[in-house]
């Protein structure tokens, strides 16, 4: 009797530890047991539609930020794309309408707080609100040793890459609450867990948004915003071409990766889009690193 007595003391001192440990996790992260408000249909079998939802995603005429754009789209949401220069966003208009998706697009210097304003608003005024923000854009107007760099240099970088993403976030916070929720995913970098030599400004600032994402997730959630990053590798697009146009730079950086390649656009944009999906509705505060196995840690 005294042992089963013995056994039966164990287990209840085992559940109330377990009930402790799960109310200090509630009270130390309010993301935790939050449930995030699906509008209809089953997770199961789900193709990640996105049909009826609008979606701005920065800095998207090329690369990752246009793949990110086409991911989104072709899985039924309205896009709308920017850039700086006007050209530009004519041509990834044209090429997305192509693909019979649907797009507007206008021109956008998310450094410029009046930029930014009139990319929401007209967003709103034209697709009724926003349920989706992709904060692509970057700069690096540096290259060389960190010592070197300038404070000009360390707030360009920090204005677009790190303080606009937050900024534009504030802005579409308050639609995506109208419609019930929504998603936000911040684009970092390798970089961000691996500074690069040559890269310190820009790599501090990507890590700066593994911290925002963080930071965000918790408050959002209680308005069924979930906030997450993505960390791309080395990927072939015209920002990083001075890395993978070096076969010496190439060489090393392969020896780091498990497959043995660099990553295309779309493989960054099909993450994001999952990201933005009903599969991904208990993520948040995350950041999936696309790195074709490059070991990253901070």
């Amino acid at each position: 009797m005294r042992k089963r007595h013995g056994i039966h003391w164990l287990m209840v001192q085992k559940r109330v530890m377990l009930r402790c440990l799960v109310s200090r996790c509630l009270l130390t992260n309010p993301v935790a047991g939050q449930t995030r408000k699906l509008s209809g249909g089953s997770l199961a079998g789900s193709q990640s539609s996105l049909a009826g939802k609008v979606a701005i995603v920065t800095a998207s005429t090329d690369g990752i930020g246009l793949a990110a754009a086409q991911a989104l789209g072709q899985r039924g949401a309205r896009v709308v794309v920017s850039s700086r220069r006007q050209s530009n966003v004519d041509k990834a208009v044209a090429l997305l309408q192509s693909e019979k998706i649907q797009v507007t697009g206008t021109t956008c210097n998310v450094g410029n707080s009046e930029d930014r304003a009139r990319l929401v608003n007209m967003t709103v005024e034209q697709c009724g609100g926003v349920d989706i923000f992709v904060s692509n854009a970057a700069v690096n107007p540096f290259f060389g040793n960190i010592m070197d760099s300038t404070e000009a240099v360390w707030d360009k970088i920090l204005d677009v890459n790190v303080k606009s993403a937050f900024l534009m976030t504030q802005l579409v916070v308050p639609h995506m609450e109208k419609r019930g929720g929504g998603s936000v995913v911040f684009v970092s970098s390798v970089a961000g867990y691996q500074p690069m030599q040559a890269l310190g400004p820009y790599s501090v600032s990507k890590t700066a948004l593994l911290g925002l994402t963080r930071a965000m997730a918790p408050e959002l959630a209680q308005s069924h915003i979930w906030v997450n990053c993505v960390a791309p590798g080395v990927i072939k697009t015209p920002f990083s071409q001075a890395l993978w146009q070096d076969e010496d730079v190439v060489d090393e950086f392969k020896k780091q990766l498990s497959i043995k390649r660099f990553g295309k656009p779309e493989e960054i944009g099909g993450v994001i889009a999952f990201l933005c999906s009903k599969d991904a509705s208990y993520i948040t505060g995350e950041t999936i690193t696309v790195t074709g196995g490059m070991s990253c840690r901070l």
